[in-house]
């Protein structure tokens, strides 16, 4: 048996994101693994140049999710006017300065501006269930480590996002079973029955269901360089609540 941490993801506004074309931020259904990477990260306090640390995470992180039934999807329309010598404060408590463009236009008042137009894509009022284990699982950091780094960590966490704030806290338990479908299948039997069932993704090689779908996902992130690329397999199925007709 294989000792899995449960999350559990819930917001007014999440967004699992996918390919960013242009100023169109799209989401997918299910969380990336890049972005569980980059959330573990965030509350160990890492620093996106400790590439090696976050492409070991990477490496050895195994995680599924299953979706609870009745959310529904939001398509915003953001513009901010942004003048060429602001300055942005980071998550880091530092100000981030923006470069000189061609883009920008003198307005009335002589100063140099531009209107930044975006189109993103939101999950509005979801909650996943997260399961996940490390592969080696004695290696630093340790599941545990984890799990105290998210229930106490080093920099405010977000689902996605920075607008997508948690509505409380990530750890919701631990879940003992064979692979990453097990432990889903485990959990979502305590949780309250839902007639539609549970939609559900896991890696392959972690479970299978009588009926299932396999396919390939572009979800792990090079992080030296930033890219995204490669294909990982992974299925997806319904889990059955306990008592759903």
């Amino acid at each position: 048996m294989v000792r899995h941490l449960m999350l559990r993801l819930a917001s007014p506004l999440i967004a699992f994101g996918g390919e960013t074309i242009d100023n169109h931020g799209v989401i997918r259904d299910f969380p990336a693994l890049s972005m569980l990477t980059g959330l573990i990260a965030n509350a160990l306090g890492w620093d996106r140049g400790q590439d090696q640390l976050h492409n070991r995470l990477q490496q050895r992180l195994r995680m599924g999710a299953a979706l609870e039934p009745g959310f529904g999807a939001v398509h915003d329309y953001q513009t901010a006017e942004l003048f060429e010598d602001d300055a942005g404060w980071t998550t880091h408590g530092q100000p981030e300065g923006r470069m000189k463009s061609p883009s920008y236009t003198p307005n009335a008042d002589g100063r140099r501006a531009l209107t930044l137009q975006r189109y993103r894509d939101y999950h509005a009022d979801m909650t996943a269930w997260v399961a996940l284990h490390l592969d080696p699982a004695d290696e630093t950091p340790t599941l545990e480590q984890v799990a105290a780094a998210l229930d106490r960590p080093v920099r405010p966490l977000f689902i996605g996002r920075k607008p997508c704030l948690p509505t409380g806290r990530l750890v919701a338990g631990w879940q003992d079973a064979e692979h990453v479908l097990g432990a889903l299948q485990a959990w979502t039997q305590h949780l309250p029955a839902h007639r539609a069932g549970w939609r559900a993704q896991w890696p392959d090689g972690q479970g299978s269901l009588p009926v299932d779908r396999r396919s390939d996902l572009c979800d792990e992130r090079n992080w030296t360089s930033g890219l995204h690329g490669g294909w990982r397999p992974v299925r997806e199925g319904l889990l059955q609540s306990r008592g759903a007709a």
